[in-house]
């Protein structure tokens, strides 16, 4: 049910429009002037806003402009008596979606109402995915087509909002923090603080205090009063990363965040009310470690309201060619380099490479191809086929064809990376290599020539 604010002062006209919209299933919040519509798109989640030009306090171009702060995707449809056209086109400049003048058939304000919501829906399902969403709202862009992350974002979209609990799951690199900034960016709170940390990275004793602060004196070295991140992230959302290595007795100091929405500092005597979302993020069976008694049950169903599933990129293979053409445009700009292809060859190579590092792998092996080649085109010799795993490679041959073919392609593989290796192992020394692998130097070459390696 979508929520419309009405901001109109004649009560006849309001009256009318919320039993209009009623029956059409629309939820209504009233607002009687500009003031007071400003503050009811601070006080509830709205959908779109009904605005009348001429308002007390406040006019319907300062409603728009807040509306428009709060949200750049809310429609706004001004309402403006007849006369008044040349001020509802500035409305139209500030980025209303139309105008509509009174007396109005309100057929034609329903039928106005629903194409601007769909508008907003085909607008909002796509702005992760898309770069000039992303770009225009400063969110964080997710690259991908591929359904499985498409059915992510849109449900990161239906969640942002809100003030639930998420709770992101994947395995390291496939860029939880990524969707979390993706959330925080696409909610209320996005003017507010976004404060990462990672419970893994920080030793359990020092943990504590990084989360909640502590008072001067409350243990040998607190020197001063620290504020912890969880009254840094005030009004906005804290990032729990890892939140499977934080030890037990401070999970039930987390548990009380959740029911309180309060803290203590080490060594406080008072609470302190605090207004944050946590989003938790965890490369572990958190459900497994319930059953091991080594994550707080209570806790993790306080942290599952909004499970988070983000696929790992072995299982997203569509995405991989967008991915790395990402990073290689990012990089070949960050390092100043002339701005290199991929061959097919080699991106046949990555798409079917089983990566268990994920996307951040990806990142570094792209990064690292573009300073390994000095020419315009990356070839498989620049990917480093040693970190590859032969069974990766073996694991993705192609099942149809022959017997013969799948054998040629298995030997393509294991020689490639084993005569990269060995590349690598001599720095380079051809001669050195060949004695290695016990083969002839005309056949390393001819291998090397064969295979595109470099």
């Amino acid at each position: 049910m979508e929520t419309i604010l009405i901001v109109e002062d004649r009560e006849s006209m309001s009256d009318m429009l919320k039993e209009t919209l009623k029956a059409e299933g629309y939820r209504t919040v009233i607002a009687r002037d500009g003031l007071e519509g400003i503050k009811k798109l601070k006080e509830d989640r709205v959908d779109m806003v009904l605005t009348d030009l001429k308002l007390p306090k406040k006019d319907g171009i300062d409603v728009l402009k807040a509306a428009k702060e709060e949200n750049p995707l809310t429609p706004v449809i001004v309402m403006t008596a007849f006369g008044s056209v040349e001020t509802a086109v500035i409305a139209m400049k500030e980025g209303a979606f139309d105008f509509i003048t009174k007396p109005f058939d309100t057929d034609h304000l329903l039928m106005l109402m629903k194409r601007a919501l769909e508008t907003q829906r085909l607008m909002t399902e796509n702005m992760l995915l898309k770069e000039e969403f992303s770009a225009q709202l400063g969110i964080p862009r997710i690259i991908g087509k591929s359904e499985k992350i498409t059915t992510v974002a849109q449900n990161i979209q239906k969640v942002a909002p809100s003030k639930t609990t998420v709770l992101i799951l994947g395995e390291s690199g496939t860029g939880k923090e990524l969707f979390a900034r993706g959330i925080h960016n696409l909610s209320p709170r996005r003017e507010y603080p976004f404060v990462p940390i990672n419970c893994a990275a920080i030793p359990r004793e020092l943990l504590e205090s990084e989360l909640f602060g502590h008072e001067k004196g409350a243990f040998t070295g607190a020197d001063f009063r620290k504020m912890g991140k969880f009254e840094l992230a005030d009004k906005g959302t804290i990032f729990l990363d890892e939140i499977g290595e934080m030890d037990t007795a401070l999970q039930a100091k987390l548990l009380r965040v959740l029911q309180e929405g309060e803290i203590e500092r080490i060594g406080g005597l008072k609470t302190i009310k605090i207004d944050v979302r946590i989003i938790a993020a965890s490369n572990k069976d958190l459900e497994k470690a319930v059953s091991e008694k080594a994550f707080r049950e209570d806790l993790f169903y306080r942290l599952n309201v909004f499970p988070v599933m983000i696929p790992p990129l072995r299982e997203r293979t569509e995405d991989i060619p967008l991915l790395a053409d990402f990073f290689l445009n990012k990089y070949c700009r960050e390092l100043k380099a002339p701005l290199k292809s991929i061959s097919n060859e080699t991106m046949e190579m990555l798409v079917n490479y089983s990566w268990k590092g994920n996307v951040r792998e990806l990142e570094n092996t792209i990064e690292r191809a573009i300073i390994l080649c000095d020419g315009r085109v990356i070839t498989p010799g620049h990917v480093s086929l040693s970190t590859l795993s032969l069974e990766a490679g073996l694991k993705n041959l192609p099942m149809n064809g022959t017997l013969e073919d799948a054998s040629k392609e298995a030997l393509r593989i294991a020689e490639t990376q084993r005569i990269t290796k060995a590349l690598k192992e001599t720095k380079g020394n051809k001669s050195r290599a060949a004695e290695a692998l016990q083969v002839s130097y005309k056949t390393l070459l001819t291998k090397i020539k064969e295979y595109h390696i470099e």
